[in-house]
């Protein structure tokens, strides 16, 4: 498959981004040429089943379903107290009872559930993070001709995703804004930039290799792609398109930022992501040991954000960003997906 043609007209994939987008995002992609992305994670059955309905009534056939293949965490009580404590001080200021909050994850990895939900839609391409689901679910999705992709953050995690069943590898580099795919190791230290992690990826695997992270550019995706990637994904680039569900405070802090502008921060969700600095990254410091575990550090955080929110206020928000935003527009996504490619249209 390394030398398999890339199933879109364009080579550019867009990253999906959970919280600021929906099925019109990867619609409008997709209609553009490239590869339109859904992130499914924190959807119901009932909202996944909603958002494929919308794609199947749009009439694309191209599309990215994404799920995340993290295990849960085991609860302990005293962690998410003492997370609670630290965020004491916010609950009183804005008058929050914290014994109001519902415990629980938010999001659950791809499980035998899933795959019977999307199954009815068999999408062409099922991508995933933090790993691969278990085999039964691999060959269910290998059955209707579904391809497979996952995210690596090293050559070692290619390898492994190689060996268990990816069609393709996404090269998720350091630049990457949201989410890090790293699932066979939490040493920071052992992440890459996206251009030193795609040729590490192609000596160490023979499946094809997308590149993503710091990617906003068509000059940046072009680098990519000369340097043998199958295609490019970006996330960054279309958070400001006219689609995304991105919030105008999370756009405003876009516009302002800088490539030096972004940290890595577990404060959000207890897993490491790439955002803008708020409010709690500075007053914790970006990474904290006082966070509990991917995913459930958000639950106590979501009625802060709601109310933060609500004043115009970004305190509590995660501001997903990479580090490349010069490409942000407020443009339609598919005149976007056209620019990052290089055409002149």
């Amino acid at each position: 498959m390394p030398n398999a043609p890339f199933p879109g007209d364009l080579p550019i994939i867009q990253a999906p981004m959970a919280g600021v987008q929906d099925s019109a995002l990867t619609i409008a992609v997709s209609r553009g040429g490239g590869v339109g992305s859904l992130p499914c994670a924190m959807l119901s059955a009932v909202a996944l089943i909603e958002e494929l309905e919308a794609i199947r009534a749009s009439g694309i056939t191209l599309y990215n379903l994404n799920f995340f293949c993290h295990r849960p965490p085991l609860r302990d009580a005293q962690v998410e107290a003492r997370w609670r404590g630290a965020l004491a001080p916010y609950f009183r200021e804005y008058q929050i009872d914290p014994t109001s909050i519902p415990e629980g994850a938010g999001r659950v990895p791809f499980s035998s559930e899933t795959l019977a939900l999307i199954a009815g839609f068999e999408p062409p391409i099922v991508s995933f993070h933090f790993g691969l689901p278990d085999r039964g679910s691999i060959d269910g999705i290998k059955s209707w001709g579904g391809q497979i992709w996952s995210s690596a953050t090293t050559a070692d995690e290619a390898r492994w995703l190689m060996d268990h069943g990816a069609d393709a590898i996404i090269a998720q580099g350091i630049e990457a804004g949201g989410h890090r795919g790293m699932f066979l190791t939490r040493d920071l230290g052992s992440q890459l930039g996206t251009m030193t992690l795609l040729e590490a990826i192609q000596r160490a695997t023979t499946l094809p290799v997308i590149a993503a992270g710091g990617l906003s550019t068509p000059e940046q995706a072009r680098e990519a792609l000369d340097a043998g990637a199958w295609a490019v994904q970006a996330g960054t680039a279309y958070l400001c398109c006219n689609e995304a569900k991105t919030t105008q405070i999370h756009r405003n802090r876009i516009e302002k930022s800088a490539a030096d502008d972004t940290q890595l921060t577990n404060l959000l969700s207890g897993g490491v992501a790439r955002g803008i600095p708020n409010r709690l990254m500075r007053d914790l410091g970006p990474m904290s040991e006082l966070a509990p575990p991917f995913p459930l550090a958000s639950t106590a955080l979501a009625p802060l954000r709601a109310a933060a929110e609500a004043r115009g206020r970004d305190d509590f928000s995660p501001l997903w960003c990479g580090t490349q935003t010069a490409g942000c527009r407020a443009v339609s996504a598919g005149e976007q997906t056209r620019w990052l490619a290089g055409c002149k249209d």
